[in-house]
């Protein structure tokens, strides 16, 4: 850094909130910080040591110090340099400002000393001390410690205020008679060490850095708190296996951007190609997700297996169909075994991840020993064996059969806090190795032909609480390579201590009485570290060489490359253009053709859609280019003679018109020149091109000539059309225009017609034929409207304006209303263009007539602007007109709540009035279990009772008679059975917080023995304070139908019916079944909330274990919209 001598330097300490901490100390000798022996700083060895001690974690490359004497430091000018001393091989300096750096303070930075510029790509990781001492007294001195990254933007570095210059010069030094500074002199000693560089990054400032140029690789754009979700795809990425399965799924025919499936594949690739950090955008878009699930964190493990499931489903009949199983699926075996005798109850399931508790556990082989412990079943909890074997003490535990090649481990950093009553994250110390033997895991007969020893490839970490926090990763990307820590868009090498030791968590050590360490993302001091591991990234080191297998050209699908190539090359034409834009100026030529296609005010419409006729043709011209150019430019485009091409200036009228104002007469003017003369400034430049005949006829006259304008107004087809440009002279009556008209028009002579000069947008008035153009205040670019005068019985019904000024102001009012099915199954979307001066009824008509239905069976609801729900439907009111209703009432801010340019509709079984006069309540019809759920809306007399809503609903799913004696309606909340509803139950009691769900009553209900009982049940995810899906009746059945035995002679034991049987009733009473069901675990849950489950093994028997009454039957399973850290909303990937 090379400053004037007016520069103000500041030391960056001060000037920048870097992420690293510089260590500043001041310390006097003497002072109760230092030993009670005296130090003195002429000792260079003892001193070096005592205020720069070697860091453990760095390795020095090379030290040294070195002594300046300052003398007359009064008489100094205001910046002095030190000698050039060497370490390193590099130069340096001491920097000084005897009078302060603008503050009262001495200044002394060290900087490099390289007479001219650094060698490029030059730094230096500097650790440096500065001890000014006296000269005669060297045991007064003070000093200050600092680190730096030295380079060539960054080549000073140390303290303004080194110490205070009043003090220096008058203040005795802890009562040894003298200042530090006496008779204008002072030592300075530098003490420099460069140590070597881990990472490539240390001490850096981040500023500038370039991730692929550092380290090859590039990072993920965060969207705003999509940390979570870009840690979680890099470390998919860099599983080679996984990405190459992904390359492998067919997109060709399906290459859009809702297709997940190819915007991973556009994802993955722009990760290996790309040169900046990439964006997730087309990705989230491509879930269905919206700005809520972008902006809230969410749970990694759930975003996993979600991602998993999607991708599987888009796998099956591919060549990649069995890739994500081999790659992240292994067995568990849950069992229970009887000690004493030769019998065993065991179950194989799959996992695609592992829980491991962190509470309690202090290493990674301590939470799975915790996970595999056996519990022993004796005395009062003995295990049922049945017959023959009865009652028997077993052991009942977990064991693993086989790990998957990619391990994924899930630390349970987060757990209910029932004193708190939240969630509250677990910041506990919980170490994991780089490398580890799963072998003690295993049961006896897992397949041991290859070890089961797994090497650390990533490190998923979250920094912060339950409420708010950053998710970065630690990946390593190859198999004898370095670990990088991926940050959303930065990539930075990293050494092993910060990817094992700094994501254990646990306590600080705090020394000198320090009461806390300030957390990221979390207030106030904490003595635990918030930043630590989450999910853990093994590799089977035996399977290293599958899993990270090499991706080749010929992996990447051939249409994703040439896509991409072309979007890329788009971009880069778009960037030229940009970077050329100053150079152009875009033209706009209009012409009779585009005007014969305009259908509204003016010439054009700047409000008209891309690729409409009308549009004015939009050309790229250089500046410099001459306007004569140009018009041949144009000319030969259009296979016209020059001679016959002139153009016209359009400008903006004070009427908030855009005419044809003057000709462009010099050909010789730029461009630019024609622009700034005659353009409107601000405005985009606009030409009409006025074709002549042949080109060998004069031009009209302009000292007598009008250009103007003429548009039919067609009142049977209710449209306005350009129909030319035509000359008239000043002088000329308004009446002698009908030759034109007629002519133009084909029409015979005779045919009435009225004129109307478009003046202005809220302005068309009728003209008077007996007046002249001039006495009509008619000028060049003016419009003319004419229209038939046609009888009321001409007119067909349909046609609302009848006369042009009414169409006018229809233009003036008109608005495109999108319409769009309330229920998206019963519809199609579709856009009218209505006047927002139609009323109620006339809205009404005409969506009826684009749907071809009556209209007073039509109702509407406006949009919310959110959320794109519907509102509450609009009450009819023919005083309201489209305006009102699209405007509605405005929010607490003024603006308002809901789109003004769309509408939801609903068709009616009957009319809007007669609908009013009843309830609708939705039903859900439950025709095979809970796997089918059929929702009707049913119209019920406000008054009417649940006889009268099963007769609707009869009629709508036309069930029989002998089916509707069996059919029950039950009402639930939150997921859970509230009361079933008698038929004479008044549906006004029905409320708007409740499900309604009708179902034909079981046979295991209709037939129930003595002892058989009825069960509400429920299902849950993972908690049971979080129910989901259709709860129903179960039956407890009091006797097994397979079980009678003797016990003794003549007499029977009927044993209860085990869970086993329990279960095979309970897949046909749901309608689950095959694998979907097996993932399901069965609980029973107290009705208290908060209570904890008891999970039920096949040999339970469930009319044992239910007691209470108020007992309800738990069915564990994934939801299908389940909603991340608690919160409302669902999370889903389309």
């Amino acid at each position: 850094m090379v400053l004037a001598d007016n520069d103000m330097l500041v030391d960056e300490y001060e000037q920048y909130n870097h992420d690293r901490t510089d260590v500043v100390v001041v310390s006097r000798a003497g002072s109760e910080e230092e030993p009670e022996a005296v130090s003195v700083a002429n000792d260079y060895q003892a001193t070096m040591a005592r205020v720069l001690p070697k860091e453990p974690d760095l390795e020095t490359e090379a030290e040294t110090y070195n002594t300046w004497h300052i003398q007359d430091w009064r008489k100094l000018r205001r910046r002095e340099h030190g000698p050039i001393f060497d370490c390193g091989g590099f130069p340096w300096r001491i920097l000084f400002f005897p009078h302060g750096n603008h503050v009262e303070h001495a200044s002394f930075y060290l900087e490099h000393a390289w007479e001219k510029d650094p060698p490029e790509n030059w730094y230096a990781c500097v650790q440096f001390a500065l001890v000014l001492w006296n000269v005669n007294e060297p045991s007064i001195h003070v000093f200050h410690v600092a680190t730096h990254r030295y380079n060539a933007d960054e080549g000073d570095w140390g303290f303004t205020r080194f110490f205070e210059l009043r003090k220096l010069f008058h203040t005795e030094w802890d009562g040894q008679g003298v200042p530090l500074v006496q008779n204008d002199e002072a030592n300075i000693t530098a003490y420099v060490r460069i140590v070597k560089d881990p990472t490539g990054v240390l001490w850096h400032s981040f500023q500038n850095y370039d991730s692929k140029r550092e380290t090859g690789m590039v990072g993920l754009r965060n969207q705003g708190a999509t940390c979570y979700l870009n840690s979680l795809l890099q470390s998919l990425y860099f599983t080679n296996g996984f990405r190459k399965a992904v390359y492998q799924i067919p997109t060709e025919a399906e290459a859009s951007k809702d297709n997940s499936a190819w915007t991973l594949q556009r994802l993955f690739y722009s990760l290996q190609t790309s040169e900046a950090s990439v964006p997730t955008t087309e990705l989230t878009a491509s879930f269905g997700w919206e700005s809520r699930q972008i902006f809230e964190q969410q749970d990694v493990q759930e975003l996993c297996r979600k991602l998993m499931e999607r991708l599987e489903e888009k796998m099956k009949g591919t060549p990649a169909e069995r890739a994500l199983p081999d790659l992240f699926v292994g067995k568990t075996k849950t069992y229970i075994s009887c000690i004493n005798v030769d019998f065993e109850s065991s179950r194989i399931e799959d996992f695609w991840d592992i829980q491991l508790n962190v509470r309690g556990n202090k290493t990674l082989d301590d939470s799975f020993k915790d996970y595999i412990q056996v519990e022993t079943l004796e005395g009062e909890n003995k295990y049922d064996a049945g017959p023959p074997y009865g009652l028997q003490d077993a052991r009942k535990g977990v064991i693993f059969e086989s790990f998957p090649p990619v391990l994924h481990l899930h630390l349970k950093r987060f757990e209910y806090d029932i004193n708190r009553d939240a969630m509250m994250k677990l910041n506990d110390r919980h170490a994991f190795p780089m490398e580890f033997d799963a072998t003690p895991y295993l049961s006896s007969d897992a397949d041991n032909s290859e070890p089961w020893i797994y090497q650390l490839h990533g490190v998923l970490v979250h920094s912060g609480d339950f409420n708010a926090g950053h998710y970065y990763a630690y990946l390593k990307p190859t198999k004898d390579g370095y670990f990088y820590r991926f940050d959303d868009d930065k990539v930075i090498r990293a050494t092993e201590k910060e990817v094992l030791d700094e994501n254990y968590g646990g306590e600080y050590d705090l020394t000198n009485g320090t009461i806390g360490v300030r957390q990221p993302y979390a207030r106030g001091l904490s003595t635990k570290r918030s930043m630590n591991a989450y999910m853990l990234v093994y590799i089977r080191k035996s399977r290293l060489n599958e899993v990270l297998v090499d991706i080749t050209p010929d992996d990447v699908p051939t249409h994703l490359e040439k896509r991409l190539a072309e979007e890329r090359a788009e971009i880069a034409r778009r960037k030229k253009e940009r970077e050329e834009a100053h150079l152009y100026i875009s033209i706009g030529i209009l012409t009779e053709g585009s005007f014969k296609s305009h259908h509204g005010f003016d010439l054009t419409s700047q409000d008209l859609l891309a690729g409409d006729p009308a549009l004015p043709k939009q050309y790229r011209v250089l500046r410099s280019k001459k306007v004569g150019e140009f018009i041949n430019q144009i000319a030969d485009e259009k296979n016209l003679s020059p001679h016959q091409v002139r153009f016209w200036v359009m400008v903006n009228r004070q009427n908030k018109t855009t005419r044809p104002d003057q000709v462009i007469k010099d050909h010789d003017m730029t461009v630019e020149e024609t622009y700034t003369r005659f353009g409107t400034k601000g405005n985009a430049f606009r030409l009409w091109m006025e074709v002549g005949s042949d080109g060998t006829m004069p031009w009209p006259d302009s000292t007598n000539s009008i250009l103007i304008f003429l548009k039919h107004f067609d009142a049977p087809a209710q449209t306005l059309t350009g129909v030319g440009s035509v000359y008239i002279r000043k002088n000329q009556k308004v009446a002698e225009l009908a030759p034109v008209i007629l002519e133009k028009m084909n029409w015979p002579p005779g045919t009435d017609f009225s004129l109307f000069e478009e003046i202005k947008h809220t302005m068309v008035d009728p003209m008077k034929p007996k007046q002249t153009f001039q006495q009509s205040e008619i000028q060049d670019g003016d419009i003319i409207c004419f229209q038939r005068v046609l009888k009321e019985s001409e007119l067909p019904q349909n046609a609302l304006y009848p006369e042009a000024r009414q169409y006018y102001d229809y233009l003036l009012n008109r608005t495109n209303v999108k319409f769009a099915p309330i229920k998206t199954n019963e519809g199609d979307e579709f856009s009218l263009t209505l006047s927002r001066k139609m009323t109620y009824d006339q809205v009404s008509k005409k969506v009826g007539e684009h749907l071809n239905i009556d209209p007073t069976h039509l109702r509407f609801a406006q949009v919310t602007m959110s959320t794109g729900k519907p509102k509450p439907f609009i009450k009819r009111n023919n005083n309201q007109n489209l305006l009102q209703i699209l405007n509605g009432q405005y929010g607490v801010y003024g603006y308002t709540v809901h789109r003004t340019d769309a509408l939801y509709y609903e068709v009616l079984e009957t009319s809007l009035s007669e609908y009013e006069t009843k309830k609708c309540l939705k039903v859900t019809w439950l025709p095979e279990g809970i796997t089918k759920e059929q929702v009707f809306e049913i119209l019920v007399p406000r008054h009417g009772n649940i006889s009268d809503l099963l007769a609707g609903l009869q009629k709508k799913v036309n069930i029989d008679d002998e089916t509707m004696q069996c059919v029950r309606v039950y009402e639930t909340h939150n997921a859970k059975i509230y009361k079933e509803l008698s038929l004479n139950f008044n549906i006004a009691g029905i409320t708007d917080f409740v499900n309604v769900y009708a179902e034909k009553i079981p046979e295991d209900e209709n037939s129930m023995h003595d002892g058989d009982r009825v069960i509400n049940a429920f299902n849950f995810d993972r908690e049971s304070n979080k129910p989901h899906g259709v709860p129903f009746k179960f039956v407890i059945k009091s006797v097994s139908a397979q079980y009678a035995f003797w016990i003794s002679s003549h007499t029977y034991k009927l044993q209860g019916e085990i869970f086993k049987e329990t279960k095979e009733r309970l897949s046909k009473r749901t309608g689950i079944k095959g694998k979907q069901f097996d993932k399901i675990k069965f609980a029973i849950v107290p009705r208290l909330m908060y209570s904890t489950p008891r999970y039920l093994e096949d040999d339970d028997i469930l009319s044992d274990i239910v007691n209470d009454p108020e007992d309800l039957l738990g069915l564990d399973h994934v939801s299908k919209s389940r909603g991340f850290w608690n919160r409302g909303e669902s999370f889903f990937i389309r």
